[in-house]
Order: structure tokens, then C-alpha cells, then sequence
């Protein structure tokens, strides 16, 4: 199955975002305030946001377009230079003057983050820029197998962007396109009707109004979330404890974590969605997509800053490489 990634065809819709390291050593605290002094040695910069997701699902062999906005400044220029070098389609990329691309900023110490800072400003698109989103998709939408919306709530993912690609998709019922969502605490009003949403156990107990703390509550949360967003499916991530996928009229499915160590979290969302949504294009089912999500999770989490996975690294994983155990989870034995 993961040999036919390559004829999958994902569009991302969402938040674009420049993640920037700075990397050092803690040698002392400083006489001004109890805080550590960090010496940075160097400094790095990655895709972060829908860009990373975009980001995993070339890695893994798919084809892709991207949809979002960056500012008319050096971090957005930044951001579509390192698109220019990935095989991702950036028509869709909009810089919009007067709004500064969303950057989150980690200073990182021996192995640790000491403190992240975020530069950025939240809204909605100005109505130019949402007119020039909205023929994109129209344009672009029916050449895709499926779209993958991530959400860091920074304004892209709003309702004029999301009225018109549910109106899009629901155009051909025939075969629709299908829509699958990484959800922000606070927008679930956006997300009635999609495909697959995957939130974490704490994004899931904030929407449902009660703290996910047991087999119980995650049930519930699930069954609620089914219930009131009238999805199709919903992928919940337990951090180390896996994740559970619902689906309608059938029992809820837990996958158990494969991550032999954390040590960076950064970006495992981007990685789940991406590899979900690749695997779901490619033909697989929801439960294998979601076995195959949980392998590259267990990857990234494993590596220090935002990381992807590649096809090979994910088949080293399920055959054998890494969590033999698993291989017997998908028929036909070896993955392909």
C-alpha cells in the first residue's frame, strides 16, 4: 500500500506557518532574573503549520498543493523558498501586505526547549485575499482525492473558506471529495460534515465540556463528537498512550503508542493528518490509515525539532525494522 502513495493526489488548506530554532548550551542563570542563559551556537528554520503537513505528505511519496497566506516579508519569502525546493504545488500560497507571516520561535538547550515565542497576528484573510482562496479552490479542488485542513487558529480556517469548500465538495456525490481536519480548541463551529477529524484528547474534552481522564470519558467523547459534528469518522491521539478511532456503527478501535522515546512533540500532528490522510487516498481504510499514522508518529516523536517521515522509513517500521509485532496488523503480511 505505501508503494501507492505516489498516485495520491492532497490538497492542504490551512495555516501557514515558519518554525525557527535556536540552538545552545545553559552555562549559567543571569543576575537580572532567575532565568537560564543560553549561548546559541546556531540557528535553523523549517516549515511549520500546514506547510509541514504539506511537508509529510511529499516526503511520503503524494502529490500536493498548498493553500494559505504569509506575509509580503523576509520569514514569508523564507517560507517560499524552502516550498520551492519540495515538489508541492504553491499557487495557492497568498502573501498579503500589512500582515506578518506566523512565526514561532524555540530556543532549545542541550536537547531541552527552554521557551518558545510566537510573532504573529491572528484574523481572517482580508476579502481580497479570501476571493483569491476561494477560485483557487474552485479551480484546483476537483483535480485532488482528498483535503486536508490544519488548523493552528491563526485566521485561514474561517467560515467563508470553509462554507465554500464543503459546497465544493459536496458538488459531485457521486464521488466527493473527502475532507479531513486537524482541529483548533474554539473553530469546531467549521467542521460539520468533514470526512475525518483528528484532535487530540485535550482539544476533544474542551469541545465535548468535559476532561477526557479514562476509557469511559474517551468513549464518550468520541460518540459526542461523532454525534454533534456529523463527521464520519474521528481519530483521537492519546499523546503516549496511542489513539482510538471512532467510527459510525462501529465499536471504537485503540491503537496503542509504537514510540520507543519523546523527544520532541513538535509537529506529530502535522505527521498523523498527513500520513492519515496520504494513506486514506491511496485506498486504505480508516483503521489501516490509522495504523500507519500511529508508526510515523512514533517516529517523529523520536527526534528532536519539527521532522517528517519518509515511504521507506515507514516501511521499515511496519515490516520488521523497528515494532515487528505490528506487521501482522495489515493483511497480506509485508507492507509494499
Amino acid at each position: 500500500y505505501i508503494n501507492r502513495f505516489s498516485t495520491a493526489r492532497i490538497m492542504v488548506v490551512g495555516d501557514i506557518i515558519l518554525d525557527r530554532y535556536l540552538w545552545g548550551d545553559v552555562s549559567r542563570i543571569s543576575p537580572e532574573a532567575p532565568v537560564p542563559v543560553v549561548d546559541v551556537c546556531r540557528e535553523s528554520t523549517m516549515c511549520g503549520g500546514a506547510a509541514n503537513v504539506v511537508n509529510n505528505i511529499t516526503t511520503l511519496g503524494a502529490a500536493s498543493l498548498l493553500c494559505g497566506v504569509v506575509g509580503d516579508d523576509d520569514s514569508g519569502r523564507e517560507i517560499n523558498a524552502k516550498l520551492s525546493g519540495m515538489p508541492v504545488n504553491t499557487d495557492g500560497v497568498f502573501a498579503e501586505s500589512g500582515r506578518p507571516t506566523s512565526v514561532k520561535t524555540r530556543v532549545v538547550a542541550r536537547g531541552q526547549q527552554v521557551v518558545r515565542f510566537d510573532c504573529e497576528r491572528r484574523g481572517i484573510p482580508e476579502a481580497e485575499t479570501i476571493e483569491k482562496i476561494k477560485e483557487f479552490l474552485s479551480d484546483r479542488l476537483r483535480s485532488v482525492d482528498l483535503v486536508v485542513v490544519s488548523d493552528y487558529g491563526k485566521g485561514m480556517v474561517s467560515a467563508p473558506v470553509m462554507e465554500h469548500l464543503r459546497a465544493l465538495t459536496s458538488k459531485n456525490s457521486a464521488d466527493p471529495v473527502k475532507i479531513a481536519v486537524d482541529p483548533k480548541t474554539g473553530n469546531f463551529q467549521y467542521y460539520h460534515d468533514v470526512d475525518v477529524i483528528t484532535p487530540n484528547h485535550h482539544e476533544a474534552g474542551a469541545f465535548c465540556g468535559f476532561e477526557i481522564v479514562d476509557e469511559q470519558t474517551l468513549h464518550k467523547a468520541g460518540k459526542t463528537m461523532l454525534q454533534r459534528l456529523s463527521c464520519r469518522s474521528v481519530l483521537i491521539t492519546q499523546g503516549k498512550d496511542g489513539m482510538t478511532l471512532f467510527e459510525r456503527d462501529k465499536r471504537p478501535s485503540h491503537i496503542p503508542t509504537v514510540a520507543k522515546q519523546v523527544f520532541d512533540v513538535t509537529g506529530a500532528g502535522d505527521t498523523v493528518i498527513g500520513t492519515f490522510s496520504v494513506a486514506l487516498a491511496s485506498g486504505l481504510d480508516l483503521h489501516s490509515a490509522a495504523l500507519l499514522s500511529n508508526f510515523a508518529a512514533g517516529i517523529v516523536v523520536g527526534q528532536l525539532g519539527t521532522s517528517v517521515v519518509s515511504a521507506e522509513e515507514l516501511k521499515l517500521a511496519v515490516n520488521g525494522g523497528r515494532w515487528p509485532c505490528w506487521k501482522k496488523r495489515f493483511q497480506g503480511g509485508e507492507i509494499e
